[in-house]
């Protein structure tokens, strides 16, 4: 091989940008793909990556996230009695519920959201008082859902402070031993269907609890730095109508929209080279 075709095949070798993404399908679907009806309909951020910075890729390691206050009670240890339990749980495995990778994975970015804990329900153990996300209780076998029901208590969702409180320590764990950049997604208040026009008596319905939770985040990152993306916006500029599925879900065109952010967020804190670099 020439001295010159090495050079140009070291100069255009790409350079890896890791992303650990801690959270549900919002940071699924958006960075790493979504998929409908079994097809490939948005192949994640590095259709953004690759447009804008070509010689840069992402990797994304996405670990799903059942609630903040779980993960802080979590010390990696799934407890006896479920780890002998073939519970079908879906995508939230006890190996993820009790994951402690977010206090321990070396990344260049972090992405977190606060989906889970506007959204997640947790029940608690009556003795050992360990939190457990039931996910897809329906489909687990009739003596599991008895065991469910005699053990465990159901706990109460948290409020917008108590969740910030919550993300406010997980944020400076993750600053003990990483300075890497944090981004958390906000939630769209936009929820297909509601067409509530007074308030008394209702309490907080969905929409009133992701609004009340978004301004806490935004107070979160008054006090610690975190970046928001603030997927509220997004939508609304776009029109609900057009990016939403559900309350929820976003498509192919919410997903990529909300990639965009992303990576203007991650350039704009210094991840990505710059492009005549």
């Amino acid at each position: 091989m020439r001295q010159g075709e090495f050079r140009i095949r070291r100069e255009t070798r790409l350079r890896r940008l890791t992303i650990f993404a801690k959270g549900n399908l919002d940071v699924r679907d958006s960075l790493h793909s979504l998929r409908i009806g079994g097809n490939v309909v948005w192949n994640g951020i590095n259709e953004v990556v690759g447009a804008r910075f070509a010689q840069t890729r992402a990797r994304v390691r996405h670990e799903v996230w059942s609630r903040s206050d779980a993960l802080l009670e979590s010390d990696g240890a799934i407890p006896a009695d479920l780890a002998g339990r073939l519970l079908p749980l879906g995508p939230v495995s006890l190996e993820a519920q009790w994951s402690r990778a977010l206090f321990e994975v070396d990344a260049d970015a972090i992405v977190l959201s606060i989906q889970p804990d506007v959204m997640t329900h947790l029940v608690r153990h009556r003795r050992d008082r360990y939190l457990l996300c039931p996910s897809n209780n329906e489909a687990w076998a009739e003596a599991d859902r008895r065991w469910l029901r005699a053990d465990f208590g159901a706990v109460e969702s948290p409020d917008a402070a108590t969740s910030m409180g919550n993300y406010e320590r997980i944020v400076g764990r993750i600053r003990e031993r990483t300075p890497a950049p944090i981004l958390v997604y906000n939630v769209s208040s936009v929820v297909p269907g509601d067409s509530i026009h007074c308030h008394e008596g209702l309490g907080d319905v969905l929409s009133t609890r992701i609004r009340r939770f978004n301004l806490a985040l935004v107070e979160l990152s008054q006090r610690t730095g975190i970046s928001i993306i603030d997927v509220d916006a997004i939508v609304a500029r776009a029109g609900a109508d057009r990016v939403k599925l559900d309350a929820l879900h976003l498509t192919a065109e919410g997903c990529r929209l909300v990639a965009e952010e992303v990576v203007r967020v991650l350039d704009d804190v210094g991840c990505f080279p710059p492009v005549d670099a």
